[in-house]
């Protein structure tokens, strides 16, 4: 998984890279009509819809530059032509990494880029007399 939303996961009998960025999320949040991590929720607990699984991997194709005559093909033959369960996986794979991001990226750490530029704040009840809120004055 990687921090643009892009993954690679066996698929077709080789390793395949799908990619969802924004545009993916809203096509895949309209064909199921539900938001990203409700169909994420749905895959992960056994709740999915069959649109689920094949929107998903149709929009992580599409997302990762695959054309989308043949990333249609691709769904006929190897997702809509197999039991569900068979992609199951991938499309948990790689909704996960469109929505959640990748797994070493620490959830509430921002990156060092983020971090530079930055202003230092000053609290502003750092510097008053007032008891802390847990006190009371005496």
């Amino acid at each position: 998984m990687s921090r643009d939303g892009s993954c690679e996961v066996p698929f077709n009998g080789q390793r395949t890279r799908f990619k969802l960025a924004w545009r993916e999320l809203m096509k895949i949040q309209e064909a199921c009509d539900a938001g990203p991590y409700v169909v994420l929720d749905r895959l992960l607990t056994g709740r999915w819809k069959l649109q689920d699984i094949s929107e998903v991997i149709k929009w992580g194709l599409i997302g990762a530059g695959m054309p989308q005559a043949e990333a249609l093909k691709l769904i006929e033959t190897e997702v809509e032509e197999r039991r569900p369960l068979e992609n199951l996986v991938i499309a948990q794979t790689v909704l996960g990494a469109g929505v959640v991001g990748a797994p070493e990226e620490a959830v509430g750490k921002k990156s060092a880029a983020a971090s530079q530029g930055k202003r230092k704040t000053r609290s502003r009840t750092a510097s008053s007399d007032l008891p802390p809120s847990s006190q009371t004055a005496s």
